[in-house]
Formats: C-alpha cells, structure tokens, sequence
C-alpha cells in the first residue's frame, strides 16, 4: 500500500445512519461526536403492540413481488419517531406518519429489487470494510463493534443486512444516476460565467420547505384546474397560520421530503430550480410563495431560512505531514499495535529515536522510503479519520496512535501553509459544485421514474 491509499473514497452512503437507526437516537449522538469521546450504542425497546392485530404480522402493501409486513412498517416508524424526538422536530400523527414511512420502503424496495435483478452483487469483502468503516469512525474496533451489538440486542446479521442494503444503494445511484452525469465544457464555461455575473446572489443560501400537488402527465385541463385550487386552498390554509409541515405531511406529494415537513435544506440558490428561487425572492422567513407551476405539478414553497454565505475561498490550508503505518495481522493485533506505536512516540520525544528513521525501517506504507512523507495535502484529500487527527495537532506534534481503515498510524504535522488555487484548481472547483447541482436533480428526477413504473398493491391497513 502507498501513501495514496489514504486518499478518501467517495463516501458510503447511510453508514453511520444505519448503525444510528439500528441503535437508537444515543448511538446517533454518539456516531457523530469526535472521535475519542465514549458512549454506549443504547437500543430502546420497541414499543409494545396495542392490539391482538399489531402483534399478527400481515402484508400491508407489495411492491412488484415484494411484500412489506406491518411488523416492518411498525419498526421504520419508530425509529424515525426516535430521530424526529432527538433532533426537536414536531411530532406528525402516527398515521399520517405511517403513510410517509410506507412511502419510503417502496421505494427503498424498488430500489434494492432493481440492484439486484440487474446483478449488483455486495461480497462479503466490501461488507466486512463496511462495518470496519462503522467500527472507525465510533473509534471501536469491530470486535468492540458486536460486542456492543449484541449487548443491545441487535442481531448481527440483521446489522450486515443493513449495511448490504446501504452499499446496494449507493452502488445503484452510482450506477444509475452519478455514471450519467456529464458535465460538457462549454457548459462549465456558462456555469462559471453565471457565478461570476452573479455573485452576490450566488453567496445567499435558502431553506426551503415545498408541498407539491402532483399533475398527472396527460391530465385534462379539468383535472389540471382542479388541482390547481387545492394547492391554492393549501397555500391560503398556509398563510393562515396553518402548521406547514403538518399539511405537507398530510398532502404532499412530494413523500420523501414529508418526514422532514417538505424542507430540503439549508443551499445555496444555485442549487435550487430557478423557478423555486425566483418564487420567494421576495419573502421574509415564514412567508409562503405559490402555488407555482412546473412539470411536477403545483409547489407552495415556505421560506424557512435566508442568509448570506461565504463565497468559496480561493485559497486553501494545506499540511505536510508525515507518518508510521502498522496493519494488523495474525502476528500483531491491533491491541500490540497501539502499544508499538505508543512506544515510538515516547522514543522519539525522548529524543532517543528519529521519526523518519522510524517510518523508514518499520512503516508499512509506501511513503515509509520518504521517511513517512505525505507531502502537501489539501483538505478532503485524506479518509476523514485521518485527517481529523491531522488537523488536531500544532506543527511539530506527534499524534497518539490512531485507527483508520487501513491500520493504526502514528502522525507527526511538519508545516502548515495558505496556498492559492490557480486557475486549473478554480476551474475544478466550478466543476464539482456544477456536478452536485445536477447529481441532486437528476436523482430526484429517477427516484421519481422508478416509483412510477414500480407495481404498487396496498393491502390492509397498517396497525398503529
């Protein structure tokens, strides 16, 4: 392995999500603190069923062949209770709730049947790097990991299930939507001269919250007319002072934005539709614009937050630093590894050994010829466990020895620098923040195509 092979990956999608759902509303606080902080990975209880029917498992709906049971609906609502009540939200009406969730898995299972029927396969490989990518980043090892699983009553298997699932997903998205994304040059050379004609209002960032009246492609002039008037009794319902996130929840459409009450988040205005933008350009939080018009359907849009944002810097800190890699092995646990490195650290603020010197007979890395060298690095070029403890130390300081995906390092930071992007590194910049904007659309767009050509029979009705 060389030095590169810090160099961070695309990001799994949902991980560190799926252990917090699996674990409950205190591992999630705990999954996102840094790292060194201790705390338990606690699972509640399910709640108990309250009637003779919500304890018999029956089918409630089946997407394609696939059957979704009460007893799984009744589990991803509560857990999304658990993360609505950590997180302050308002708590929507467990069945109005249970609409919105049951939304989700179909389309969740749509998702996974659609990987899987084209052959997307996860081996056990990639699934053994995921849960040690979980175990990293609760800094735990994965035998620490299960223990604290098991403790919780959380079945191991049903645990890697999960975390499959995820790595199907993102496989799929990369797939299907990231591979089709194609940013063209004359396009990037229109994108950077719009942020540049418009700058002050390329640095304002809106959250905004959406109910969508869906318009059926072929509807008639009275069925468009129709539903026209009941997205404007809901924009009128709205500025009465009706609880935006309860009518979203109620009548939206747009179902994966209701658990949320139809907010998309805090984003700069490039990265909404224009004619989102241009709609509430004029209101102050709390005011509602629309309904608008677009190819979806009817919108009434709330404007939940305005602010100016930083535009981005042209310049960058970098860091020098250098480094000594043990992997653990049969021969050398993780344990053993900790305590070599430990022990390095002390002989070399002793001044009893050179760090270069070190890493030169002992690294396992392909910078250990360079005496541990990483040369200049930017920020996000290293995995985010890495690069956190980087970033901790003071020029000079040697860090305590840490875990990363790819083994236990012990890092020294050299030197720090302000570098000035050029002109190449400007253009790149442009290119990724032009390639989010249309990896956002363009996924929006699919889940919506997927959904609709899904075979969808509702059965009974969930059980509360």
């Amino acid at each position: 392995m060389n030095s590169r092979s810090l160099l961070a990956p695309r990001p799994l999608l949902g991980l560190l999500a799926v252990l917090a759902l699996l674990a409950g509303p205190g591992a999630q606080a705990q999954a996102l603190r840094a790292p060194g902080r201790a705390g338990g990975l606690a699972l509640p209880a399910a709640p108990a069923a309250t009637t003779a029917q919500s304890q018999a498992d029956y089918i409630v709906a089946v997407v394609n062949t696939e059957p979704i049971t009460n007893q799984e609906l009744r589990a991803r609502v509560a857990r999304v209770q658990r993360q609505l009540a950590q997180q302050g939200g308002t708590q929507p009406g467990r069945e109005a709730l249970a609409r919105q969730v049951l939304e989700q898995l179909i389309v969740e299972k749509a998702q996974l049947q659609l990987a899987r029927e084209t052959g997307l396969r996860v081996d056990d490989a990639a699934l053994d790097e995921a849960e040690q990518s979980v175990a990293v980043q609760n800094q735990i090892d994965r035998a620490e990991l299960r223990r604290r699983l098991a403790q919780d009553g959380v079945p191991l298997a049903q645990f890697r299930e999960e975390l499959r699932n995820q790595l199907l997903l993102a496989r799929l998205r990369e797939r299907e939507v990231d591979a089709r994304v194609r940013i063209g040059e004359p396009e990037l050379d229109q994108f950077i001269r719009s942020q540049a004609s418009d700058a002050p209002a390329a640095a304002v960032e809106l959250n905004l919250a959406m109910l969508l009246v869906a318009v059926p492609e072929n509807g008639t002039p009275a069925q468009v007319e129709a539903l026209r008037q009941r997205a404007q009794g809901l924009a009128d319902r709205a500025r009465a002072g009706a609880d935006f996130g309860a009518l979203v929840r109620e009548f939206s459409d747009a179902k994966d934005r209701a658990p949320e009450g139809g907010q998309m988040g805090l984003r700069s205005v490039d990265r909404y539709p224009t004619l989102f933008v241009e709609a509430t350009q004029a209101l102050r939080p709390g005011e509602i614009a629309g309904p608008v018009r677009s190819g979806a359907g009817f919108h009434v849009l709330k404007l939940i937050e305005k602010r100016q944002a930083s535009q981005p810097s042209m310049t960058v800190a970098q860091t020098r630093a250098r480094h000594i890699l043990l992997r653990p092995s049969a021969s050398l646990g993780e344990s053993a590894a900790r305590a070599r490195l430990a022990d390095y650290k002390r002989r070399i603020e002793a001044r009893q050994a050179d760090f270069a010197a070190l890493a030169r007979e002992h690294s396992q890395d392909g910078s250990a010829r360079e005496g541990g060298e990483l040369g200049w690095a930017s920020p996000g070029q290293f995995v985010p466990e890495f690069e956190e403890a980087m970033d901790k130390l003071a020029p000079g300081q040697i860090s305590e020895p840490l875990v990363s995906r790819f083994g236990v390092h012990l890092i020294q930071v050299l030197e720090r620098r302000q570098s000035s992007l050029g002109p190449r590194e400007q253009r790149e910049l442009a290119r990724r923040m032009l390639r989010e904007k249309k990896l956002d659309e363009a996924y929006v767009n699919w889940v919506q195509e997927l959904r609709a050509r899904a075979y969808v029979e509702f059965r009974e009705q969930p059980a509360p």
